[in-house]
């Protein structure tokens, strides 16, 4: 084509190359590529959800300073308040209004499921969303890919803890919520295929107000082990319950529980309190990936935890899917690219092929000391 063609071409608009369509993509420039985020990043919920933001923005720095094929991440994030219907306005007004080329870090089950209609419309990716219950994973397929393993996943790792230390009889604290029915339906899933005995349950409004009564109920079941999916404040108040009646089982924490918040309610009762963990130790001295992480926290003022850590290595794997989805870059590369990931951070291997949508089955537990560190 001679330059006369190339401008009447241009001028009409029936030019189109590969490098022209990925400049026009949502989200991408030659220069950056524009991230949403949708999360409870105000009131008590928050802390988990900043934590996790906090991480991600570190490993975005990460990437950006190596570059993403001349182009720099930049993350746009809105506070839902862990409200559904405030979480769809906001994934609405990211795609079509600010028109982020994907979205990550989502928290929460009802606000994944309230946005995913405005991601499925326009074809967005959602990247490691946080806290969604295992029911709602499944109808995220081919738009979302999770970063954590599945709560079943954890329940299946708790009870064959159990069993390996001869553990027989097992109860469930769980929050009075359809996720928290969920979990307790997953656990007595997995004591039946090991063979072991369910001992009973308690369900916690979510504003603690019947910690004592479940507690009651957890002391009369007798179990040798009870698992908490509860938050800190209210696994501590269920724990104080239960010892205050003379009952004393071990307990375990799903990664739903601050095991150091609980410690620092409990103090010294608080010892042999175990989490399970779907994150690796973020303290690891022989791990260059956790090294580099809290080396970045401490310039960045970023908390070292786990949670801060899932947001570091959840980073990490949208930088590696942005880079393999190529320069001329778009949503359905994205896609692409994700589902063919394969990678190993933190200690950890990701693999979203084969049609996984969780990329990691990492589970392990730690022990929680009195002062709120955690220890292998």
């Amino acid at each position: 084509m001679n330059r006369r063609d190339f401008v009447l071409a241009a001028a009409a608009g029936t030019l189109a190359t590969p490098l022209l369509a990925a400049r026009t993509e949502p989200g991408v420039t030659d220069t950056e590529i524009l991230l949403g985020q949708s999360a409870v990043l105000t009131g008590p919920l928050s802390p988990g959800a900043l934590a996790l933001q906090g991480g991600a923005r570190i490993a975005f720095e990460d990437a950006n300073a190596k570059g993403i094929h001349g182009r720099r991440i930049k993350l746009l994030a809105l506070d839902d308040a862990f409200d559904p219907a405030r979480a769809q306005t906001n994934y609405r007004a990211l795609v079509q209004e600010h028109k982020v080329f994907a979205c990550v870090l989502g928290v929460g089950g009802l606000p994944t499921l309230a946005g995913l209609p405005v991601l499925r419309e326009a074809n967005v990716p959602l990247i490691a969303p946080a806290g969604v219950v295992d029911s709602v994973r499944d109808k995220t397929q081919g738009s979302a890919y999770y970063t954590r393993a599945s709560q079943q996943r954890e329940a299946d790792a708790l009870v064959s803890h159990f069993a390996t230390l001869g553990m027989q009889k097992v109860a469930v604290a769980h929050i009075a919520t359809p996720g928290g029915q969920e979990v307790l339906g997953q656990v007595q899933e997995a004591i039946t295929r090991r063979g072991l005995q369910f001992a009973g349950s308690a369900g916690v409004a979510p504003d603690g107000s019947n910690t004592a009564e479940a507690g009651k109920a957890l002391a009369a079941a007798g179990a040798q082990a009870v698992i908490l999916f509860l938050s800190g404040p209210s696994a501590a108040a269920v724990m104080k319950g239960v010892w205050a009646l003379g009952a004393a089982p071990s307990f375990y924490g799903m990664s739903i529980l601050a095991g150091d918040v609980t410690a620092r309610l409990l103090g010294e009762q608080s010892k042999g309190l175990a989490v399970s963990q779907v994150m690796p130790y973020p303290w690891d001295a022989a791990n260059a990936d956790a090294n580099g992480y809290r080396k970045a926290c401490e310039k960045a003022g970023v908390p070292v935890g786990y949670h801060s850590y899932e947001g570091y290595l959840a980073g990490g794997v949208v930088a590696e899917a942005l880079r393999k989805a190529g320069r001329d870059l778009t949503r359905e590369r994205l896609h692409a690219s994700l589902r063919a990931l394969k990678m190993r951070l933190g200690g950890v291997d990701y693999d979203f092929t084969n049609g996984r949508h969780t990329g990691t089955q990492f589970v392990e537990l730690v022990r929680v000391r009195a002062d709120g560190k955690f220890v292998r």
